[in-house]
């Protein structure tokens, strides 16, 4: 068991109740607080740790309720929608007691980040969508299936290709938690620029990753959906959209549109990153995260 930090930003591990379902977060680095939500849903908070982004800011690490040390809900795996998700920010943030703070949302995240932004902006001073997408679907699902097709082409002959493949494959059919993390941990080689070539740096990560299986319904059994096309442009936060350059999953056209969409959205190409831009080139992305949140 972690010991409760004192104080809501003292750096470890904190949690709070809400609506009856532990909240887990965690705390690191010092200066202005952005709060991170990380992807899946339900991949484990870890990878998304910035110790770059710590040296200016002080990191707020969520657990997603579901995941981790945080709570489950009643119906587990199912129920965890956005509004969900925003509900547990909300009292995060409230928690934390900073008059505003930045919202970075990773991927999923980054879907519950913009929903929290359009539904709840009142303690928000920005928002950064990092590999995140207005829509989710069938549309969505096609321009991934196209990229991975692409990133099977440039690796046709590497002998871990055929495993990678496979992993996307059984994305349809996970049914538990061992089904989860080895389709994590299988598809991953696809989410990085160069993950072959730089095997060393990132097979650690792959190896220790881990993850909850989340259904994606809600409590009814209805799928989550998400098309937040008709909606975006009635923000009222600053927004920077960052994107790897080879992401699979919520690429360059995502972020593009995201862009046009969001009024006045910054926007950060990554152009030597996957998926994963904060493990990729970290100095970058740190820097320009950092500029946007302190005004630099």
């Amino acid at each position: 068991m972690n010991a409760p930090a004192a104080g809501p930003l003292a750096t470890g591990t904190h949690t709070i109740t809400v609506n009856g379902v532990d909240q887990r977060y965690q705390a690191h680095g010092a200066g202005p607080v952005c709060v991170a939500h990380s992807g899946g849903p339900g991949i484990s908070w870890e990878y998304l740790r910035m110790p770059e982004l710590e040296r200016h800011l002080t990191m707020v690490y969520v657990e997603p309720v579901g995941t981790g040390g945080s709570g489950r809900l009643p119906k587990h795996p199912h129920g965890y929608t956005r509004e969900l998700y925003s509900q547990c920010l909300d009292a995060v943030v409230d928690h934390l007691g900073v008059p505003k703070v930045h919202l970075l949302g990773h991927s999923h995240g980054g879907f519950v980040v913009q929903y929290h932004a359009l539904h709840r902006p009142d303690r928000i001073a920005g928002i950064v969508l990092y590999d995140s997408a207005p829509v989710t679907g069938p549309e969505h699902g096609a321009e991934a299936m196209g990229k991975v097709e692409e990133f099977a082409a440039r690796h046709a002959d590497h002998p871990g290709l055929p495993g990678v493949l496979a992993a996307f494959q059984s994305l349809s059919s996970l049914a538990g938690d061992e089904d989860m993390v080895a389709a994590i941990r299988g598809i991953m080689p696809a989410y990085f620029a160069d993950y072959w070539g730089r095997e060393g740096e990132f097979a650690p990560l792959r190896e220790s990753v881990t993850g909850w299986y989340i259904s994606g319904l809600d409590a009814d059994l209805s799928p989550d959906l998400i098309d937040d096309r008709g909606t975006l442009g009635s923000l009222t936060v600053p927004a920077l959209v960052v994107v790897g350059r080879h992401d699979v999953i919520c690429g360059v056209r995502w972020a593009e549109e995201l862009r046009h969409l969001i009024p006045r959205a910054e926007l950060l190409v990554l152009e030597d990153s996957g998926h994963f831009g904060h493990l990729e080139q970290p100095s970058e992305f740190a820097s320009a995260v950092a500029a946007f949140v302190t005004g630099d």
